[in-house]
């Protein structure tokens, strides 16, 4: 189940085991590691013996679906059979139960599909009224608005807090969808957080770095939220001065109708996954939909600027050797596939048409995209050694059922869809872990021997109950 033998191969293997002993005997004092030592033994072990298998680990990012509106009705998860059995109602501001909830929008207007028919203010079926190849209305999905949202964790204000309130309780029942048969398949996390509040350019930052931009407050610069006005104030920085909604980067791509440098991200030092992988030789890249294109000053229309984590980064800044060689168009990813380039670490991010992001594109279009990528790794040598982790920034403004864990100010966000596909993942499995977006971080780290990026990867979970023993 191994590629053949190489020197790069064994010291990344020796680091590792290095680096998890180490680990393991700062976080047990010696009278424990006596009591506890065959367990402690049989830990270390079984977690070795896991991460040894992989060579590759491969990261798809698609957009804005929480887990209920996608697996809720998933055989074995926690899903909406779950909320069916407690009380989930929508509030408004002043705490009262809504009694209705508003006609769904689609490019700002009421949507025809829905015939202005009363909808419940509980969970709906969508595909009653809007089938998953079909577009929908978009929802907005900001960092105070979500906190808004989940309430505390009483998840009630999703309604109220939306400029969409009448989609935010939809789902569509994925799990025979081209991305929720490979779930069936092999396995499904329904306890994955997306990691930060707010919408994708946050998450994002946190997926490669664990941490939101800095971007001091200036004038002329960038717009200042008000946290206690939410819903009318919720803009590109906090008062401390931190980037958590949608901005562009001084680097290029850039919209071009942004001139002025004051309104852009300026460049971020702090350490990223890339940092860590390429600090100790480990090849890896960034596969972006369009991203040729982008850079050539003609970028395809559902281009998005603000998924590119690594180009706000001064590592990887125009004219740098390092951005050349690690931020490059998917069209890459399948050509190293055939020609025995992939990097052990691959990120990819498809194309507005094929990410599932509603509004501009469709739910089936993106999970067949998905399951083509799959597909393509599976009809190659390196489908043997590989971990394929499919998951969604951010929960795209919809409900879920979950309340979010407390870590820090930065969030959790609630529940979203991660799938694990490979080789060494449990068959037909629900996974009941806790885990969040920055737990992919924590896996590159342990598989590599890689040094935290910061406490919240430090102490997230590694995604391995996943993993066959």
């Amino acid at each position: 189940m191994h590629l053949p033998f190489s020197p790069e191969r064994h010291s990344r293997t020796s680091g590792l085991i290095a680096f998890v002993l180490a680990i393991l005997l700062i976080a047990s004092p010696l009278s424990a590691q006596s009591s506890n030592s065959n367990d402690d033994s049989a830990k270390i072990a079984k977690k070795l013996t896991k991460l040894q298998k992989i060579d590759h680990i491969i990261v798809v990012y698609q957009e804005n679906w929480s887990f209920d509106s996608l697996y809720g009705l998933f055989p074995g998860a926690n899903g909406l059979i779950n909320a069916h059995n407690t009380a989930y109602p929508q509030v408004d501001a002043a705490g009262n139960l809504l009694t209705s909830v508003p006609q769904p929008i689609n490019n700002g207007a009421p949507d025809p599909r829905f015939n202005g028919i009363t909808l419940p203010t509980t969970f709906y079926n969508l595909s009653t009224y809007v089938p998953p190849d079909a577009l929908t209305g978009d929802i907005v999905h900001r960092f105070y608005h979500e906190k808004y949202q989940i309430d505390g964790g009483k998840n009630d204000k999703f309604v109220s807090g939306s400029d969409n309130g009448g989609l935010v309780m939809s789902y569509f029942d994925a799990t025979n969808l081209p991305e929720g048969q490979l779930a069936q398949q092999y396995t499904i996390c329904d306890n994955f957080f997306h990691s930060a509040f707010g919408g994708s350019f946050l998450n994002h930052q946190f997926l490669i770095a664990a941490a939101a931009p800095v971007w001091p407050i200036a004038s002329p610069g960038p717009s200042v939220s008000d946290p206690s006005l939410p819903l009318t104030k919720d803009n590109q920085v906090t008062p401390d001065g931190f980037a958590v909604n949608t901005a562009f980067t001084v680097n290029n791509p850039h919209p071009s109708n942004i001139t002025n440098p004051a309104l852009l991200v300026p460049n971020q030092t702090n350490p990223t996954i890339g940092d860590r992988l390429s600090g100790k030789g480990i090849n890896w890249k960034w596969y972006s939909g369009g991203w040729d294109d982008a850079l050539a000053g003609h970028a395809d229309p559902l281009f998005q600027y603000h998924h590119q984590p690594f180009a706000f980064y001064a590592n990887y800044a125009d004219g740098t050797a390092a951005k050349a060689a690690h931020l490059q168009d998917e069209k890459n990813f399948f050509n190293d596939l055939k020609t025995g380039g992939l990097p052990a670490v691959s990120f990819i991010k498809p194309l507005g048409p094929d990410n599932e992001h509603p509004g501009y594109t469709n739910l089936t279009r993106g999970q067949q995209h998905v399951a083509d990528i799959v597909q393509a790794v599976q009809n190659s040598p390196y489908w043997k050694n590989s971990v394929i982790i499919v998951t969604y920034d951010e929960h795209g403004g919809r409900w879920d059922h979950v309340a979010p864990p407390v870590i820090d100010r930065w969030g959790p966000g609630v529940r979203v869809p991660a799938i694990i596909i490979s080789p060494f993942a449990k068959r037909g499995f629900v996974d009941h872990t806790q885990n969040e977006t920055v737990s992919i971080l924590k896996l590159i780290e342990e598989r590599f021997g890689l040094e935290p990026l910061n406490s919240r990867d430090a102490n997230a979970n590694d995604l391995l109950e996943a993993f066959e023993d």
